[in-house]
């Protein structure tokens, strides 16, 4: 009972952190780890986290919706800038970060520092979402963090496993890890995509035969992150690498677009919920974890001599420093590498911004991967005794995320303000050839459509007319789509003017439909129902 209770406070603490956080315009995370701290100080009972039902609970959801939602032309065009991003600079990390924790702080041993350089070397691109609501970030910028945030969650994760695993068994071979890392990587993606594939596949013939039916649809793809996890995990393969590529497949198998429209919408609500408690619950678990931390941490600090507690900012602010130094020089780098490729192509030199490469390294910001991961690290070893230095590499890893968070508030939008970047190519031209060409597809379906239905009947009139209003509308969007520019700017401005006043025309009618639920002339079945159809023509109206 105690749990259950425990949990609807943690649910509790999210939703009230979204309104805390707009009133005192501090970052989401840091208002939602502040919850957690005075829950933990409060009566209500502290939850004892389990490492493993922790990973599985937190990671595969949050993995598969990053792989399933980001934009995938984007990651495919700046692919040598994400991978250098999230491979190369994920591996000087481990070594770098890794090896000065470990001078730093000699009673950590050297795999367990590796596994804490691992683990916070991952970005977070939700974090910096919620740093850029007062910092626009340029939308090529936050592709290129997002594509990052995706593959190095996995090698950041990765590598975290072979460190601990280094750690346990007290061996460790390269030629071994190489072979191993082969078997994790290629088997955790191919369990991904044959996972999705075949449950999907599943999920046709079964909609073909019975008619699809929303709430199991929306079930089955919250299932199928957790499925692909413990189906590699069965055959020893990275659980991780199988909730990204099950995510980044479940695009491509919603691209064929045979879910209906209401599953479509109902799914993505449920989803965003899901990930929106999800991050919020990582957070205000280690709020409510930090005082316990903080007396494990100290008691290993004082193992190194060192007996005042205030050692634990110099060591995570070494850390923090650490990591933005070694990811500004990798960005200037890679930039510069950028540039002297184009050059060589024959392309005209371009003059970057240094501001460019510090808003990159700012961005960097650390987030709920890097906690779900370090909670993850085991509680004891294979001969019963405790992990050495669990507590402190919790803290060390929660410390930089509070300072990444805090550097990223501040800095970001001072580098970000007066930041002339490169125009971003515009794609109106190609949407208003696809509205075009899906508007020409649509008439043609419904004089088929309008043929099948009134031939040889008596009523044959009203088909043709019907299919006359519809198929007007059609052509109003056409028409709509092939003008000048000039004339397409006062299109443009004429539909801006239209929709507002759709707007005003929809809200006019759910008041009203309101009002006649309220003066029992309409039941609230019906009510709900043209209200939700209200509501979902505004926002299609907003978008």
């Amino acid at each position: 009972m105690d749990t259950v209770v425990t949990i609807l406070f943690l649910l509790f603490a999210v939703i009230v952190s979204g309104s805390l956080a707009r009133f005192s315009r501090l970052p989401l995370p840091l208002v939602q780890i502040a919850l957690g701290a005075l829950i933990a100080i409060s009566i209500v009972p502290t939850v004892e986290l389990k490492p493993d039902l922790f990973f599985l609970l937190f990671l595969p959801p949050l993995l598969f919706l990053d792989g399933w939602r980001i934009p995938r032309e984007d990651l495919l065009r700046d692919r040598a800038i994400v991978l250098e991003m999230a491979l190369g600079l994920v591996v000087l990390t481990v070594l770098g970060v890794g090896w000065l924790i470990h001078v730093m702080i000699p009673a950590m041993p050297l795999p367990v520092a590796f596994a804490l350089a691992a683990i916070v070397s991952p970005t977070d691109p939700i974090a910096v979402s919620a740093i850029a609501a007062r910092a626009p970030i340029p939308k090529r910028m936050m592709h290129i963090l997002e594509g990052e945030s995706l593959l190095n969650d996995a090698s950041g994760l990765v590598c975290m496993r072979f460190a601990v695993a280094a750690m346990l068994t007290g061996v460790f071979s390269i030629q071994s890890a190489l072979l191993t890392f082969v078997w994790v990587a290629v088997g955790g993606l191919v369990i991904g995509v044959g996972v999705t594939w075949a449950v999907t596949w599943a999920k046709q013939q079964v909609g073909r035969k019975l008619g699809e039916d929303t709430g199991s649809q929306i079930l089955t793809s919250l299932l199928i992150p957790f499925g692909a996890y413990l189906v590699a995990e069965h055959f020893h393969c990275s659980g991780i690498l199988a909730a990204v590529a099950a995510g980044v497949t479940m695009g491509f198998v919603e691209g064929s677009g045979k879910a209906l429209a209401v599953t479509r919408v109902r799914r993505a609500a449920v989803w965003d919920t899901v990930q929106y408690a999800a991050n919020g619950v990582i957070f205000v678990l280690l709020g409510e974890q930090m005082p316990g931390i903080l007396n494990g941490a100290a008691n290993t600090v004082r193992m190194t001599g060192h007996h005042e507690v205030w050692w634990l900012a110099i060591y995570v602010l070494a850390i923090s420093a650490a990591l933005g130094l070694m990811r500004f020089a990798w960005v200037w780098t890679s930039l510069r590498l950028t540039l002297f490729k184009a050059r060589r192509r024959g392309e005209p030199a371009r003059k970057v911004d240094w501001r460019l490469v510090a808003a990159m390294s700012f961005a960097g910001v650390r987030g709920a991967i890097t906690l779900a991961g370090v909670l993850t690290l085991p509680l004891t070893l294979t001969d019963g005794t405790a992990f050495p230095a669990r507590d402190l590499a919790i803290f060390l890893a929660a410390g930089v995320i509070v300072v990444s968070l805090i550097v990223a508030s501040v800095g970001l939008p001072r580098v970000l303000r007066n930041l002339e970047l490169p125009p971003e190519p515009s794609h109106q031209a190609e949407i208003d050839q696809a509205r075009v060409t899906a508007a020409q597809a649509a008439i043609q379906a419904i004089e088929t459509a309008q043929h099948a239905l009134g031939e040889g009947r008596e009523d044959a009139d009203l088909y043709v007319e019907a299919s006359t209003r519809v198929m007007e509308l059609y052509r109003e969007r056409i028409d709509g789509r092939l003008h000048t520019p000039d004339e397409a700017a006062v299109n443009r401005k004429l539909q801006a003017i239209e929709l507002q006043l759709r707007v005003v025309g929809l809200t006019a009618e759910r008041d009203a439909i309101f009002k006649l639920s309220r003066e029992r002339t309409l039941s609230s079945e019906s009510a709900r129902k043209i209200v939700r159809d209200i509501d979902l023509l505004e926002a299609r109206y907003r978008a």
